[in-house]
């Protein structure tokens, strides 16, 4: 079960993917503090994988700058996020274009 506070990644039907901590959740909207989206990882097969043990490619992921709060609609997935795949997650250095 996932539960209000839980770090988790949320994977949207045209918005992408995120990965936060989830504030609500209503329906297929869901509320993200301290998001960051994913726009491309590498290291890991799949989100569930980059969920589980996270990245084993940090240097080539494109993850940009974490937003203070973000409102999904659309929401087609949300996976619970280990400790490992956090720390995985937040050691990617911020991607700017």
């Amino acid at each position: 079960m996932i539960d209000i506070g839980d770090y988790v990644i949320v994977r949207t039907y045209s918005a992408g993917v995120f990965a936060g901590t989830l504030v609500a959740r209503e329906g297929k909207e869901v509320e993200l503090s301290g998001a960051r989206r994913l726009w491309r990882w590498y290291g890991a097969a799949t989100l569930s994988q980059l969920a589980q043990t996270g990245t084993s490619a940090p240097g080539k992921c494109q993850f940009p700058a974490e937003v203070d709060f973000v409102f999904l609609t659309e929401t087609i997935e949300i996976l619970s996020v280990t400790p490992e795949g956090r720390k995985s997650i937040a050691g990617v250095k911020v991607w700017e274009f």
